[in-house]
């Protein structure tokens, strides 16, 4: 989302050889959330064009939008490796998570800030990634909120439980200066948007993101 739309291509491009390890695609419907971004045909151009450039990475589809059921498989066909979704945006959180596993992608659940971890504890069988909101969802830039960092350690504990791998993800407000904070709280995947794509040096600022990650353990 905080890429630069009119050179998509380049700029991911760009931060993937600036060391990032995935992309994160944000999708908003201006329902759910009060944006309106991308969908499957710019993921699959996405996709075409880093195959293209060798410069392949797993993509991470954040679903920002309601219903979730009819537009996994639009989604999984484009190229997504991850797809995500908010429990409140669906009617049948297991059956959801279900089909995005049928499509051969694996499954997220997102927590918005004041969105309890109840839901985790009847489904982390099937899921994949967890991933915390750390501002409201919607717009880049915000702020980090700061009860994410409790709620992370939270989550991390309910994740050790199980035998499965599963990604615990923060998204919003990740920068230099707080990420080493958020990495001891439990988080092992990072979203950074304007925090890399807002600086001129990219890999100076994912290197340096590296290090204060390194420091917290």
């Amino acid at each position: 989302m905080s890429a630069d739309f009119a050179r998509l291509g380049p700029d991911v491009e760009a931060a993937l050889t600036a060391g990032a390890d995935l992309v994160h695609f944000d999708v908003m419907d201006n329902h759910y959330v009060p944006n309106l971004t991308i969908g499957p045909p710019v993921l699959e151009s996405l996709r075409d064009y880093l195959r293209e450039r060798k410069c392949e990475a797993p993509i991470d589809v954040h679903l920002m939008v309601k219903p979730v059921d009819r537009i996994v498989p639009d989604f999984a066909q484009a190229g997504a490796n991850y797809i995500s979704f908010h429990p409140e945006a669906s009617e049948h959180v297991d059956r959801t998570l279900a089909l995005i596993r049928e499509t051969g992608c694996k499954a997220g659940l997102v927590f918005n800030p004041a969105t309890p971890l109840d839901w985790l504890e009847h489904v982390i069988d099937k899921v994949d990634l967890v991933l915390l909101m750390s501002v409201n969802p919607g717009f880049g830039g915000q702020t980090f909120i700061d009860s994410t960092y409790p709620k992370l350690s939270m989550a991390r504990r309910l994740i050790d439980r199980v035998e499965h791998p599963i990604r615990l993800e923060v998204d919003g407000g990740v920068k230099i200066d707080n990420i080493r904070r958020i990495a001891a709280a439990g988080a092992d995947t990072f979203v950074a948007g304007s925090a890399i794509f807002g600086t001129d040096n990219y890999a100076e600022t994912i290197a340096a993101m590296r290090a204060e990650i390194a420091a917290a353990h």
